[in-house]
């Protein structure tokens, strides 16, 4: 019933009188998602109360600003993909696609401001800055020769643990949660980004049409993700290392990337970026346990459940 609400305020808060800007939007909603992240500012917003419309407008902003990041990411990483359809750019051009996402990020600030609620604002606010830093941060990586996790957690955080944790704190604040509530929601939903990008990761060494990119994508682009920094960082392997820098000056052959995900694999990559994700998970169930057991408790458990087990 409420993700029915906030589609209809998603769809109303796009209308455009420009036919492009149409043609853009109804691309956008034709690969609408899963609604992860609208779920989890709904499902946030009611363990500590009823849902609103400053949470449905809160909803609407956050989902704006993901996509206006995706449209936007899609031209900064010449991607022709998007969930295994074109992206924006592909079909219109890079200048359609950057004036598109620049509409989404106003949009979205116009249903911010809706919420009439500073602190929800403050939050969607930091957001854009947080995704656009993690953006930078991982093109400034692209040069640093290190094979550093460090580096890697502070991207991801950055780039995607931020909007799970914007939903969640959105959602509490949205429906008068307190700041220790509304702090406990944040770090609940930055435990779910850090699984979601790690999982994400992990489908890069995999073949799969259905996650909609080819193994190795994330190499192509020149990102090292965390099951090859630890099959690096744990074996010292002189040749993958200097696979690794070619990888990540953007001069790696397909067949070289082939062999680092093979040497990733059979050195316990996989296996360790699967543990790290599900320690993340283990802390984000804890935090679950200290509260009431209700339907929605259950719901964001399975929430959780889903992002760690899912197929693509």
């Amino acid at each position: 019933m409420e993700l029915e609400d906030f589609k209809k305020l998603f769809d109303s808060s796009l209308s455009s009188s420009n036919l492009l800007l149409n043609s853009v939007i109804a691309h956008i909603r034709q690969k609408n998602g899963k609604m992860m992240r609208p779920m989890l500012v709904l499902l946030a917003a009611k363990l500590y109360g009823e849902i609103c419309p400053a949470t449905l407008h809160a909803a609407v902003a956050l989902e704006l600003l993901h996509n206006a990041s995706l449209v936007h990411d899609d031209v900064v990483d010449e991607s022709t993909e998007r969930r295994g359809q074109l992206s924006v750019n592909a079909i219109f051009n890079n200048k359609v696609a950057v004036l598109s996402g620049d509409y989404l990020l106003a949009t979205a600030l116009v249903q911010v401001g809706l919420t009439r609620n500073h602190a929800i604002i403050d939050i969607v606010s930091c957001l854009g800055q947080d995704l656009a830093e993690g953006e930078l941060l991982q093109l400034s990586n692209v040069s640093n020769l290190q094979f550093s996790e460090d580096i890697y957690f502070d991207v991801i955080r950055k780039k995607t643990a931020v909007l799970f944790a914007a939903c969640t704190k959105a959602g509490a604040l949205s429906v008068g949660a307190d700041g220790e509530r509304a702090e406990f929601a944040r770090l609940f939903g930055e435990y779910i980004g850090l699984c979601f990008q790690i999982k994400d990761d992990i489908f890069d060494y995999f073949e799969s049409r259905e996650i909609g990119k080819p193994t190795g994508n994330d190499m192509l682009e020149g990102k090292l993700t965390l099951p090859v920094l630890y099959a690096l960082n744990s074996t010292g392997d002189e040749t993958a290392g200097e696979i690794a820098v070619k990888v990540k000056n953007g001069d790696a052959t397909a067949d070289e990337i082939a062999f680092l995900i093979e040497f990733t694999k059979r050195h316990g990559g996989i296996e360790y970026a699967s543990q790290m994700m599900y320690a993340y998970r283990e802390k984000a169930l804890l935090l679950l346990a200290s509260m009431p057991d209700t339907d929605v408790r259950t719901a964001l458990a399975a929430y959780l459940d889903y992002v760690v087990e899912r197929e693509k």
